[in-house]
């Protein structure tokens, strides 16, 4: 998921999502410490996913405005 895609989710969808991601992040978790994974990246992806998610939740908790994210 990009920034673009998040922000663009209500709050109520970003817990739903949130959640999730931390489902499987469990999962994912105990499956590595037992056998080998498929996709190890997996892992790292969902972990970026759940800070992007849980920023936009700040950002809107605080009334800030989003940033650019420094791509033109």
């Amino acid at each position: 998921m990009t920034g673009r895609e998040v922000r663009e989710l209500t709050e109520g969808e970003l817990a739903e999502k949130a959640r999730a991601f931390r489902e499987e992040l469990f999962k994912l978790r105990l499956r590595a410490s037992v056998s080998q994974l498929e996709n190890p990246m997996r892992i790292r992806a969902l972990r970026r996913d759940l800070a992007r998610i849980a920023t936009v939740l700040k950002e809107r908790v605080r009334g800030a405005a989003p940033t650019g994210g420094g791509k033109a």
